[in-house]
């Protein structure tokens, strides 16, 4: 594999990204006391830092790999909505079919972190299912931009936020099939099974055992096949891409299934990991429709952006010298 040749292609390569934008947010302190009001800690914020997460994040990944990126969702006509949109667009995400409604707030994650651990989370958030006008509008600005932008693969990332409603998901999908459109997602369990027909199903192993509603004690080849075909019973999907934790990942591609160990790092931060892994997995397969080679390089990518504090993106010429170190 000439891994400089498939990095500088993915430069030509248009994805589209839709499901739930969220802001993180990060207050660094120090705590050096603990409250006499309550026995919590008292942290001293020394400074505030506003990331892009979620399918933004997912977004942002693909930017970073060289991508042209198209976003798709609706945040709330509110500050954070405005930041939001100001730093996917800085990041080099176009917005531009983003749409803003003020019956939803934009979701926030404030992370409160002192000596590099968290110590808190405060969420705030709409969950519930986007109404059928914005479901609309919003189905309509994506087959605009599908007919006219003709995308090699559109990322479907849900965390249950009420983006994509199990209509909008079916839509889309058949919207994406009619013109030949690759299709991934990243699912969460609401709307586990709703993803019928896509390219690449890439759950984690709590939600594969969540969604199937298995134990599975045993982490094994055998094991992992049998849950590709349960998927594909309900799915009827091509490529089973399942992430492993500190095992690594597995797929199948048809009668080609493999587990992929993971790499030795030093962990610092798994949040958004998920979302580098299916922004370069989808990014790959556009490329080579290769799972084998897609797993791998997503494998590595996942590790990689673990030793980084908080949601971050990929470092493309990082992965590439990884690659050719690791896969060449």
């Amino acid at each position: 594999m000439d891994f400089d040749k498939l990095f500088a292609g993915f430069s030509t390569i248009k994805v589209a990204v839709v499901g739930d934008v969220m802001l993180d947010t990060y207050w660094w302190g120090h705590v050096d006391r603990i409250s006499p009001e309550a026995p919590v800690p008292v942290v001293a914020l020394d400074k505030r830092e506003l990331r892009i997460g979620g399918a933004g994040n997912v977004a942002l990944n693909l930017v970073a790999l060289g991508a042209q990126v198209n976003i798709f969702s609706v945040l709330g006509e509110d500050e954070e909505g405005r930041a939001l949109d100001q730093l996917l667009t800085d990041s080099g995400v176009d917005t531009s079919f983003i749409i803003f409604s003020s019956e939803r707030i934009t979701t926030n994650k404030v992370r409160i972190i002192s000596r590099n651990q968290q110590m808190m989370r405060l969420d705030s958030e709409t969950t519930r299912d986007l109404g059928e006008v914005a479901e609309s509008a919003l189905f309509d600005r994506i087959s605009d931009y599908i007919k006219l932008e003709k995308p090699a693969v559109l990322v479907l990332e849900d965390y249950n936020k009420g983006i994509l409603t199990q209509s909008l998901i079916s839509r889309i999908i058949a919207l994406c099939k009619a013109e030949g459109v690759l299709t991934t997602v990243d699912p969460k369990k609401k709307n586990f099974f709703t993803y019928r027909g896509v390219d690449i199903f890439k759950p984690n192993l709590k939600e594969v055992k969540e969604g199937l509603n298995i134990s599975l004690d045993t982490i094994s080849l055998d094991s992992l096949k049998n849950v590709h075909h349960l998927l594909q019973e309900k799915l009827d999907h091509k490529v089973s891409f399942i992430t492993l934790s500190e095992k690594g990942v597995f797929f199948q591609d048809n009668g080609h299934a493999e587990i992929i160990p993971s790499h030795i790092r030093n962990i610092a931060d798994v949040s958004g990991a998920g979302d580098t892994v299916i922004a370069v997995a989808s990014l790959v397969y556009a490329a080579t429709r290769d799972a084998a080679l897609f797993s791998r390089i997503a494998n590595i990518a996942g590790g990689l952006v673990c030793e980084e504090v908080g949601t971050a993106a990929i470092n493309k010429e990082k992965l590439l010298a990884e690659c050719k170190h690791l896969l060449g």
